[in-house]
Formats: structure tokens, C-alpha cells, sequence
């Protein structure tokens, strides 16, 4: 078995997942409890779901991702001047939004795409499409493992000697290559799936999904071309899911499953209101 998702898992699990746990950012996010892990699921790791692939079947990335740019290069010389503007946004209702958009333990990102969807999103009121979330966090986040391992490209934090919108993440991020990006990986993917469960949204959906992975690059965590990457694996992940029968189904139950929502009114319980206001921050 390949252990290419080994830093990953230190990333997204931190001590306090399975307990009680307080996030806050730009959307009014408040206190909540990790769910429980349906009994046919396994855990390949506390609150990280089997996804729809085994791990030995993951992408390998490095074979489609061409390697990090050098230091001398000229997209390095763009990352860099694109890491000095997001400075100015430390403090700012976009650096609360990026802050609350580097959480990927559940419950807390169903709340990411609530605005963009038009729904809550949550394990009681949309099930199937938070365990399709959920269960595709694997198979997704994994994807850059392969390429992030060979490359091992530090990230703008460690190289300027800065502090990133999540400091208590900083000591496994320092372990876990930058490029690509996983995060952006997720939330690329994700906007892709929902694109397709709910095409209506698509702009709206896409857009979401583009702000999460800036978020990275908001952040300080990630460089601009890491999170370009990222989109790249996030893609290729999605694309692949398609082969599976288990994943075509849950995409069907999660289809149903939003067009009720939308006939009950089950409006987002998110703060819509802010989190446009953040995403309407100019980054360029």
C-alpha cells in the first residue's frame, strides 16, 4: 500500500476532530460537533472517510503534473509578487473567509457551497449529498499526494518567514509539500460535482470553487501556481470518479436529494450576506 496520504492525514486531523470543536470565519460559522462514521463505512483515519477508490488506487499526479517552478523562474518571480499583495488582506472579512475555508473537518465544510447551491447542506436535511462530500474529501484530497511528495516545494509561510490565517497548522504544514494544492484540489472538485448535480448554479457553483482554492494563496499556506495545480488534480480526481458505480449512484441519490430541498425551501443557514461581501474583495 502506498503511504502518499500520510501528510495529508496529518493536516486534516488535528486533536480536536471528534470532539467539540469552535470555528469562525466570514460566513458566521459557529460551534459544532464532528458527525459519526456510518457504520458500513471505514475509516482510514479518525473522521476520514473510505472513498470511493481504495488508497492504493489513488492518482498518481506526478506523472501529469510538471514539476514546481524553479527559484529563478519567471512564474516563481509571479508567485512571489502574488504573495506580497495578498498581505494586504490579513485582517480583512476575505483573511476571516480563507481562515474558515482551511477547515476540512467535517461538518464544517458543508457549509463552503451553501450560497453558491441555493440549500442547506447538512447530515439531516441533505444526507446523501454530505456523505457524497464527505466520501470524495479522499478521494480528491488525496490526488496531488504523488506529485506533492516528489516535488516538496516549501510554502510562501516557511520561505518569507511569515504567518499563515491558520498558525495552529503551521508545524504539519511545514512537513506537506505545497504544490500542488490540496485544498484548492477539494474545493476545485467539489465545484465541479455540484456543477453537475445542480447545473442551474453553475456559474455561481465554479466562482465558489475558484475563491476556495484563492483562499490558499489568501492564506499564505499556498503559491499561486500551487493552487493552479490543484485544480489541475482536482479535475483529473473528479473525472475518474465517474468509473465508479458507487459514485455515479450516490451522485443520483444527491441529485433527488437537492431538488427536495429546493420544493421544501430549505434555505442556506449560513450567512450569504457576508461571505459575498468578502469573495467580493478585489485579489488583483
Amino acid at each position: 500500500m502506498r503511504t502518499l496520504y500520510s501528510p495529508m492525514i496529518c493536516i486534516l486531523l488535528t486533536a480536536c476532530l471528534g470532539a467539540c470543536s469552535t470555528t469562525s470565519g466570514g460566513n458566521g460559522s459557529s460551534a459544532s460537533v464532528a458527525p459519526d462514521v456510518p457504520d458500513h463505512l471505514e475509516e482510514i483515519a479518525p473522521g476520514m472517510l473510505q472513498g470511493y477508490f481504495p488508497i492504493e488506487e489513488q492518482l498518481d499526479s506526478k506523472v501529469f503534473v510538471v514539476p514546481s517552478p524553479a527559484e529563478d523562474s519567471a512564474m516563481q518571480t509571479m508567485d512571489a509578487a502574488w504573495a506580497d499583495k495578498m498581505q494586504e488582506l490579513r485582517g480583512t472579512p476575505r483573511w476571516d473567509l480563507a481562515a474558515h475555508d482551511a477547515d476540512l473537518h467535517f461538518p464544517v465544510p458543508a457549509d463552503v457551497f451553501q450560497c453558491a447551491l441555493g440549500i442547506r447542506v447538512n447530515e439531516e436535511d441533505t444526507p446523501a449529498l454530505y456523505m457524497l462530500l464527505w466520501r470524495t474529501l479522499t478521494d480528491i484530497g488525496l490526488s496531488p499526494y504523488a506529485a506533492k511528495n516528489a516535488y516538496q516545494r516549501e510554502r510562501p509561510f516557511m520561505v518569507r518567514d511569515e504567518t499563515t490565517c491558520t498558525p495552529q497548522d503551521e508545524e504539519a504544514l511545514r512537513k506537506d509539500g505545497s504544490y500542488p494544492s490540496g485544498h484548492t484540489a477539494v474545493g476545485w472538485g467539489w465545484a465541479l460535482i455540484l456543477t453537475e448535480l445542480a447545473p442551474e448554479r453553475a456559474e455561481a457553483l465554479l466562482a465558489r470553487g475558484r475563491a476556495f482554492g484563492e483562499s490558499r494563496n489568501v492564506c499564505n499556506a499556498h503559491w499561486y501556481s500551487d493552487v493552479v495545480a490543484g485544480r489541475m488534480t482536482g479535475s483529473a480526481a473528479v473525472a475518474r470518479l465517474h468509473s465508479r458505480e458507487e459514485f455515479l449512484a450516490a451522485m443520483a441519490a444527491a441529485r433527488n436529494e437537492i431538488a427536495e430541498a429546493r420544493k421544501a425551501g430549505l434555505e442556506p443557514t449560513v450567512d450569504c450576506e457576508g461571505e459575498a461581501k468578502a469573495l467580493a474583495t478585489p485579489l488583483f
